[in-house]
């Protein structure tokens, strides 16, 4: 039986319904594979959503139409700010998901979808003609045409999971690996990799005796993941602390010899910023504890998930660790810890829009390149499912650069450094995160979602309100001018603050200690005596840019900086070995990576200042020797030429 789509999307996790959404959102026929329906965009770690440099991402994906931010504000069972106390750029939302409502809210959704279609099975091999993706093949023999295939396949590549010396084939506990694929794809050219991820014991709420544990508990004013309307207001379940110690470690340390990824048994390499606990334990030895947390995963279930506490120790090692918590000194384990080993394709092999360089049609996001965390699966899903539907329109790519997002920097980090770990997004790999806050991520990027099709007419009406009001309120800030007096000077004394003289409410907000709050109070944006009088919406957005000017202005011309570098294209073709004057090093990586750009060349590891200015004068000879051709360095339209590719 043969069936076809334009776009068939290969895997149903987070990477794979942003990529499916955004086909579908596009008008392109869209199948979405997944070895098995019922856990269309599981949670099968952590059941929460944000972080550090993970919020951002998250919001990026609302900003441009995907679906994560949605889905986690009709599903928490928890929100609160993180690092409230410190910079807007470091600031970032947490959501605890109800894990069961997540992934059934997420598959309703999908099979709302006009154009998208969802089938269970696993894909065996690629079809092709030509050199270019035309369909795949199912392991039972159906063939499906289509003209773009984005393989979102996590952890299911030849998986298989750890506990001690005991293993077995799984993408994760309970469900089939992905068998096949892998081989086919080496045989294709393709190099992969192995990586490990990790997971800890889920525990019986009912056993866990909470009075002596301090309590996590959500915000008051809560803040959402979308920047859409009428978020439902839940309620709230706390979150719970406890803390490893000496016993815990003394166990740890006794048993290593048993854990898989010591004893080498495991070749694949662990994520560095989210460590097991026996890593903890060796690599930070001079610590007396460690921080855990206890994280329900669902108003329908009493089990808990202990955060912090991935490990693949043999079930009765992993009992032991648990009863030596406190508070859980009784604790019953409902499910094990595990590891699971898998293969990835290391993403230098794909360009900036996600589809493989010697491959057309052929995209790939999430797990299976390299990354960690639902929040870095769905950026590179939603921008994968775009251009794969763009590649099957005949569209050019759609491609965000570093110093437009975190999406943009983490595809950029991806195809760009040799990534021999899982990627996390953290906000310090962003030397822009001023700019690139997680309250202004709609500000910059829903108008690309509008530009391409996947920001509908009620999204764009509420960005368009959201413009206006920041706009009319800078406005106000600007020109209103407040005179002193008892109220004023009152309000101003727990800050250290006073007024001599005269000023307007931007000059006030410019002050560092001085909150929006104040001038909230005083001078309110809205008429107080109306009943639909509230609180100015959007006051943080402005009180950041007001406060922060000078910084976001640096900012900017840092990036204008930058972007000279990144137009001057590279030549894909271009034949780095032969270029005598680069170093040995640089002629490698770059033939390895092939860079569109100069830019991006200069953030390859093992590429020196020197070799970029060997290039440059590359760059400049080729301009040249393209003038001489077309006379007095004219084009044919008679206009001076800009630029050439080496």
């Amino acid at each position: 039986m043969t069936m076809q789509y334009d776009v068939v999307v290969i895997g149903g996790g987070h990477a794979g319904c942003e990529a499916a959404n955004a086909s579908a959102r596009m008008g392109l026929s869209t199948l979405l594979l997944a070895v098995n329906l019922d856990t269309i965009g599981a949670m099968p770690c952590n059941p929460a959503v944000g972080g550090p440099g993970k919020t951002h991402l998250a919001r990026e994906v609302d900003a441009l139409g995907g679906v994560m931010g949605v889905a986690t504000d009709a599903t928490y069972l928890q929100i609160r700010m993180l690092n409230s106390s410190r910079g807007p750029a470091v600031q970032s939302l947490r959501a605890q998901s109800d894990k069961r409502e997540y992934s059934a809210w997420m598959k309703e959704y999908m099979e709302s979808l006009p154009n998208l279609t969802l089938r269970q099975g696993m894909v065996q091999n690629l079809l092709l003609t030509d050199g270019k993706v035309s369909g795949i093949e199912l392991a039972f023999g159906d063939r499906i045409n289509c003209r773009a295939a984005v393989l979102c396949a996590g952890t299911f590549l030849e998986g298989t999971i750890w506990i001690g010396k005991e293993t077995m084939p799984a993408g994760r506990a309970g469900e089939f690996p992905a068998v096949g694929l892998s081989g086919f794809l080496r045989a294709l050219g393709f190099t992969t990799a192995r990586l490990k991820t990790g997971t800890p014991p889920r525990i019986d709420g009912r056993t866990i005796d909470y009075s002596q544990l301090p309590v996590v508990p959500g915000d008051d004013q809560l803040q959402f993941f979308s920047f859409l309307d009428n978020r439902p207001v839940l309620p709230q379940i706390p979150c719970h602390q406890t803390r490893t110690n000496e016993r815990t470690h003394e166990l740890i340390r006794a048993n290593l010899h048993q854990s898989p990824m010591y004893s080498g048994m495991i070749h694949g390499v662990g994520p560095r910023y989210c460590p097991s606990i026996e890593d903890k334990v060796v690599r930070f030895a001079d610590k007396d504890s460690h921080s855990l947390f206890l994280e329900p995963e669902g108003r329908s279930t009493y089990e808990v998930y202990l955060q912090g506490c991935s490990t693949s120790l043999p079930v009765a090692v992993q009992h032991d660790i648990v009863h030596s918590l406190p508070g859980l000194e009784n604790a019953a384990m409902v499910r094990p810890a595990y590891a699971v080993e898998y293969d990835y394709l290391p993403a230098i092999q794909f360009n900036h829009a996600l589809m493989a360089k010697d491959l057309p049609g052929f995209f790939a996001a999430g797990q299976i390149l390299g990354t960690s965390g639902y929040e870095e699966a769905a950026a590179q899903g939603i921008m994968a499912g775009i251009n794969a539907a763009l590649y099957a329109l005949d569209k050019d790519a759609f491609e965000l650069p570093r110093s437009s997002s975190y999406t943009g920097t983490l595809i950029d980090d991806l195809v760009t450094k040799e990534i021999g770990e899982p990627y996390r997004m953290m906000t310090s790999r962003s030397e822009y995160r001023l700019l690139l806050r997680q309250d202004n991520a709609d500000m910059r990027l829903t108008p690309l979602g509008r530009q391409i099709g996947m920001v509908d007419d009620h999204r764009w009406r509420l960005f368009e309100h959201k413009q206006e009001a920041i706009g009319t309120e800078m406005k106000r800030l600007k020109n209103v001018r407040i005179h002193p007096n008892a109220s004023w000077e009152a309000a101003l004394a727990p800050y250290d603050e006073t007024m001599k003289q005269s000023a307007t409410l931007e000059e006030l907000l410019r002050r560092p200690k001085l909150p929006y709050s104040v001038i909230e109070n005083l001078a309110p944006a809205q008429d107080p005596g109306l009943p639909e009088s509230k609180p100015f919406e959007f006051a943080l957005e402005v009180e950041t840019d007001i406060k922060y000017a000078g910084y976001i202005e640096r900012q900017r011309l840092l990036i204008a900086q930058t972007e000279k570098l990144d137009g001057f294209k590279l030549s894909p073709d271009f034949n780095y070995l032969a270029a005598d004057h680069l170093s040995k090093e640089a002629r490698e990586k770059l033939n390895r990576i092939r860079p569109t750009t100069l830019g991006q060349a200069s953030r390859i590891g093992g590429v020196s200042p020197a070799d970029i200015s060997v290039l440059m004068v590359m760059l400049e000879q080729k301009r040249r020797a393209d003038s001489g051709r077309n006379g007095n360095g004219r084009t044919e339209s008679g206009r001076t030429k800009a630029g050439a590719s080496v």
